[in-house]
């Protein structure tokens, strides 16, 4: 069974490989209508700051409306509300090979004795990467790129990229843009190169920078840059957005809208991908079931197939975890109105909160949240699932 539960979360594929894509205009944005506007005044203001940062939380829709306000600045017959859609500059930002357009993004840090690779060569990767969806995540990037083991960084190499890039005059467009996926990633001994040309850019340069976590952002770089805060999306605009872009029917739009908590890149992976939240559920289900009963030998077998699992994909697990421990909290607490549970994971989840009542599922989120936290930092991952297993088990015996 343990065999079962690995190779389903390895024969996964690209969770909007069915989907259509969008051509990132503003049209085709989920709600976020206040900052289009926003966006759109500047630039027929003249208005345009040099440096914006794009900050908003997962599924918000951030670095599409970064290519929107880019694509609306470089359209040659802009519309009231959107680009055009049909000159030379928009057929090009259709295929996002704008010679005018530069994107950086976290990749592999080279290994011992290899030249450092920068963002350019990643080039193709990335653009089928956005042809898929505009709603995006590391996780995905990781797994395109296949460096699901490793941490990804914008490094000293690609800074210096950028500031040959801008050495050139814009060749089409007014403006030479800038777009920078993740710049939390940002390697901090690269940061200094990134800097002095955010100080004193050359003339007509744009810097769109998108982050997801501004905590992680060094406070040298967020201090130059424009906050364009992105809230996160209401059910409502989540549902609308279903209905309208993907032909989602009303029933199902309802439902994944409630689960999505306004996070719209988890709202399509849910309306694509139903078997990968079903294989999470009964991969943890029976790891917690064998931590439970303190089986030394089966656990030892579950740490041995988790510790092959790429970092990302075991972050996703244990994320998931915590989201079944809030749930658990919220079921305990008869807070049923604001239970949100799929289908898939309905049944164990109410189960599974009659063993872990408030004081077991606070001490189960401490010890999976540290193991996030190990994980991103490059923990031997077979301690890590060895030591978390023994830990659960005795949290989930002692306090029951």
């Amino acid at each position: 069974m343990i065999i079962d539960f690995f190779h389903a979360i390895q024969q996964n594929v690209g969770i909007f490989e069915l989907l259509n894509t969008t051509g990132m205009y503003f049209n085709d944005i989920v709600g976020q209508e206040d900052i289009k506007k926003k966006l759109i005044n500047n630039v027929k203001n003249n208005r345009v700051s040099h440096a914006q940062l794009f900050l908003g939380p997962e599924g918000s829709g951030k670095l599409a409306l970064a290519i929107a306000f880019a694509r609306y600045l470089a359209c040659l017959n802009p519309r009231e509300d959107d680009a055009c859609g049909q000159c030379p500059s928009c057929l090009k930002y259709n295929k996002l090979t704008h010679p005018d357009l530069n994107f950086f993004y976290p990749i592999p840090s080279k290994k011992k004795g290899d030249t450092p690779l920068i963002s350019k060569d990643f080039a193709v990767q990335w653009r089928s990467f956005l042809e898929k969806s505009p709603y995006v995540s590391l996780n995905d990037w990781y797994k395109s790129i296949e460096i699901e083991n490793k941490q990804g960084i914008i490094n000293a190499k690609d800074c210096n990229e950028i500031v040959k890039v801008l050495s050139y005059k814009p060749y089409e467009s007014e403006f030479k843009v800038v777009v920078i996926w993740m710049i939390e990633r940002l390697y901090h001994s690269a940061a200094p190169k990134l800097l002095k040309i955010l100080e004193e850019p050359p003339e007509k340069t744009l810097f769109l920078l998108v982050s997801e976590n501004q905590d992680l952002i060094l406070n040298t770089i967020r201090s130059r840059t424009q906050l364009v805060k992105i809230p996160r999306l209401t059910d409502q605009q989540v549902r609308n957005g279903l209905i309208t872009h993907y032909n989602c029917n009303e029933a199902q739009a309802d439902q994944i809208a409630f689960l999505a908590d306004g996070n719209f890149y988890h709202a399509l992976e849910m309306l694509e991908n139903q078997e990968g939240l079903e294989n999470n559920t009964n991969l943890l289900r029976e790891w917690l079931r064998v931590c439970y009963k303190f089986d030394v030998k089966e656990i030892m077998s579950y740490v041995e197939n988790l510790s092959k699992m790429g970092r990302e994909r075991q972050k996703n697990l244990l994320s998931y975890a915590l989201e079944v421990f809030r749930q658990c909290i919220l079921l305990n607490y008869h807070a049923s109105g604001l239970v949100k549970i799929h289908p898939e994971s309905e049944d164990f989840i109410k189960k599974f909160s009659a063993i872990l009542n408030p004081d077991v599922a606070r001490s189960m989120t401490e010890e999976f949240s540290k193991a996030i936290y190990h994980i991103e930092r490059n923990a031997n991952p077979k301690i890590l699932f060895t030591d978390l297993s023994m830990k659960s088990g005795r949290i989930m015996k002692a306090k029951r």
